[in-house]
């Protein structure tokens, strides 16, 4: 029996490609990437909705970790960044690859994949889909279900492997063709229609490009800690992470480092803050007059704010008074 391996997101598309190829009998095994900027990952056992759609499908789901991978390609992506810090080109040869090293060890015959001509400005070009595929090696082993009658014969089109007829000529940014085949095949949970990326989000790529400007040799402990709280540069080596919610607080402090400084406000409400980089007797007041103006006590004069260091519990207190609304975005990233 023919098997393909489904690159599955859980989205809109290639919930529907792995849909057709299931309904021309062929057998389907999916896999999935652990990226620290997919904004459906919640841990380390994938994208929920990507797992959520392979229980519905019925379909074996492998999960690769690719995040440290990842982190180097948006150090140093070969074909450049998208709109805003997105290495699109790099990140798809990199997926491709690990599906087709997990196809091969299967025995599987070709990949699928949910990517509509046209439906994305940096990936999803004929020109772009041909480099991802020279540069992963899988040339002629890419079938895209949804755009297939739109491009050239896959292999295993030509070898009769797959039914070209019953394969479709969606292209554009439009989701109507989409959703019209989603209600025909009775699919109609798809929270994450188009998947989400946040190195596409203007606010999370201009903290992503603050980060690589002042720590090149940033880990993602660093990445993981640009999705929470507000974000101030200090100086060159300092950055400061205030928490917005109690929720947030406990994010903050799950993500301390040694050396790490941590600030709170001690006779009143108010966030977490933490200090990363080396601070200095100059700067040691103003993360303190930051928390003190994200507190209930933003209004008081001489406010006591702690300081520990991490994880060694060295404690230090500043009296200091809010700081000033504009010099906070000054330093707001």
């Amino acid at each position: 029996m023919t098997k393909a391996i489904a690159l599955l997101s859980g989205g809109l598309d290639s919930t529907l490609a792995l849909k057709l190829i299931l309904d021309l009998g062929i057998e389907v095994e999916a896999v999935n990437f652990i990226s620290p900027f997919c904004t459906c990952t919640s841990s380390n056992s994938g994208c929920m909705e990507g797992k959520k759609a392979a229980v519905k499908l019925g379909v074996k789901l492998k999960v690769i970790n690719t995040s440290r991978e990842i982190l180097e390609l948006v150090k140093h992506p070969k074909h450049g960044y998208g709109r805003n810090m997105n290495p699109c080109l790099d990140c798809r040869i990199l997926t491709f690859k690990k599906a087709g090293e997990y196809m091969r060890e299967q025995g599987a015959s070709f990949l699928i994949t949910g990517e509509v001509l046209g439906e994305r400005p940096m990936s999803q070009r004929r020109d772009a889909m041909r480099v991802i595929e020279r540069d992963s090696g899988l040339d002629g082993l890419v079938l895209r279900p949804l755009s297939a009658k739109l491009l050239p014969p896959t292999i295993p089109e030509k070898e009769g492997l797959v039914d070209r007829e019953k394969l479709l000529n969606i292209q554009g940014r439009s989701r109507k063709p989409q959703i019209a085949l989603a209600k025909e095949f009775g699919i109609n949970d798809y929270p994450c229609p188009a998947g989400g990326c946040l190195l596409t989000d203007p606010g999370f790529a201009r903290r992503m490009r603050d980060l690589m400007d002042h720590n090149p040799n940033f880990t993602l402990n660093d990445v993981h800690l640009l999705k929470v709280g507000r974000h101030f540069r200090l100086s060159h080596k300092v950055k400061t992470i205030v928490g917005r919610t109690e929720k947030e607080n406990k994010k903050v402090l799950s993500f301390a480092q040694k050396g790490d400084l941590i600030y709170k406000v001690l006779d009143f409400p108010g966030p977490i803050t933490m200090v990363r980089g080396d601070l200095g007797d100059d700067l040691s007041e103003l993360p303190a007059s930051i928390t003190a103006g994200y507190s209930k006590a933003k209004n008081e004069k001489n406010i006591n704010v702690s300081c520990k260091e991490y994880p060694s519990g060295r404690t230090g207190v500043f009296q200091v008074s809010p700081i000033e609304r504009e010099r906070l975005e000054e330093l707001m990233i």
